[in-house]
């Protein structure tokens, strides 16, 4: 399979919590691919923002059982990436 960061790369995690962790602690959530591991986020992360990455640590997240109608169905499961960037490096999630 041929590596490209957009396809690792799901999309920024935007909440409070996230929103909290960038302004205290440097570090950022992202939603990756279910296939993508730590290296390949960090190479992902660091060719498409510009910015050096510290460390990553990944969390798999289980989708939750639902009724819709009456029927039983699940949310699918992701993946979610924290990613903690070098000192004095920082990414504008808003213009991403």
């Amino acid at each position: 399979m041929k590596y490209i960061p957009q396809s690792i790369i799901v999309r920024p995690v935007i909440t409070e919590r996230a929103t909290e962790m960038r302004d205290k602690n440097n570090k950022y959530l992202f939603e990756i691919s279910t296939q993508a591991n730590k290296q390949e986020v960090k190479a992902a992360i660091e060719e498409l923002f510009k910015v050096k990455v510290e460390s990553v640590n990944i969390l798999n997240v289980l989708g939750k059982f639902r009724r819709i109608r009456g029927k039983l169905g699940k949310k699918s499961d992701w993946k979610k990436a924290f990613v903690t960037l070098k000192e004095g490096n920082k990414i504008d999630i808003a213009g991403a």
